[in-house]
């Protein structure tokens, strides 16, 4: 009958489509909430769809994708310089993370100098990361004929490196302790560097974060509920075999070391990070003047997550 289906269609749950572009430990939140129920549990019906970066805020811009599940990557910033208006609505790791790994023959970051290091593209989250390395130890690409080569994403330039068709690359941890178990060295550890980064983030176009502030605000508390899941010792199991899963791994133990990593990264203050954000923009802006035009706290909408955390969320 009619009133029946119309019932129906009240109850249905919210369609959200979110997209990503790495692959890696990094996304263990977006595995576990689905495989966990955590989005349903807020009514909510996600779908997952990993596409490069470009392809992901095109999808925003276009209203194809509710939210983009990134970093403070130059594309990002690239795509808000030229008009993409985007809003950082959480943070779940607030610092550069992952492994710069690099042939055996290389000992030190002032060894880099004249060697190819391999990358997902030009402007994307594994170029970030490797250019706010290389700045940290003083290293400029172009002054020390530092040269990139496009490889494709972590599971190519893990293949790449192991192969010894680049001198090094950014991984993330799970893909950088397969490497290493094949003789690659692992030049630094970022974390521990403690370079402030807006690493992975949830962003939506300012108009649907405005409009739609009722799903922005379950999506969020789902992912509040899920990174407790995740930081709960006794879930290990279940948190392991949801990253396995997700990044299509063979064996279920490849992905103890990204879970170890995790663990240590993901924050339950999932508050936006303006000062990673701003160091973003500063590297950046060097060279694009539409990105040094930004101001990091225009990107950022933490009014879900303060209200969040009011509720004793986190």
């Amino acid at each position: 009958s009619f009133s029946s289906s119309v019932a129906e269609a009240a109850s249905a749950p919210t369609r959200v489509v979110i997209t990503f572009g790495s692959f890696g430990e990094m996304e263990t939140a977006l595995f576990v909430a689905q495989d966990q129920g955590f989005f349903a549990k807020h009514h909510l019906d996600v779908k997952l769809v990993r596409v490069s970066g470009p392809v992901a805020l095109a999808a925003l811009a276009g209203g194809d994708s509710q939210f983009y599940w990134g970093a403070a990557t130059g594309a990002t910033l690239g795509a808000v310089a030229g008009g993409l208006d985007v809003l950082f609505v959480a943070s779940l790791i607030h610092k550069l993370e992952g492994v710069i790994v690099v042939s055996p023959a290389i000992k030190s970051p002032m060894d880099l100098r004249g060697m190819t290091i391999g990358v997902q593209s030009i402007g994307g989250g594994t170029w970030m990361r490797t250019m706010l390395a290389l700045n940290h130890w003083g290293l400029d690409p172009k002054r020390d004929n530092i040269r990139f080569r496009i490889i494709g994403d972590e599971a190519a330039l893990a293949q790449a490196i192991a192969a010894r068709i680049i001198d090094g690359c950014y991984l993330g941890y799970t893909f950088g302790a397969l490497v290493e178990r094949q003789g690659v060295r692992v030049l630094a550890d970022l974390a521990k560097l403690n370079i402030p980064y807006q690493n992975t983030a949830l962003l939506g176009q300012r108009r649907f974060v405005y409009s739609s502030p009722d799903i922005v605000e379950r999506v969020l508390r789902a992912l509040v509920e899920t990174v407790s899941f995740i930081l709960e010792s006794t879930n290990k199991a279940a948190v392991m075999k949801s990253l396995a899963k997700g990044l299509r791994l063979p064996r279920l133990e490849d992905a103890s070391e990204g879970y170890e990593r995790v663990i240590n990264l993901y924050e339950r203050r999932i508050y936006p990070n303006v000062e990673g954000i701003r160091s973003t923009i500063g590297l950046l802006g060097t060279t694009n003047e539409n990105i040094r035009r930004l101001k990091a706290e225009d990107l950022i909408d933490d009014r879900f997550v303060k209200k969040l955390e009011q509720e004793g969320g986190f």
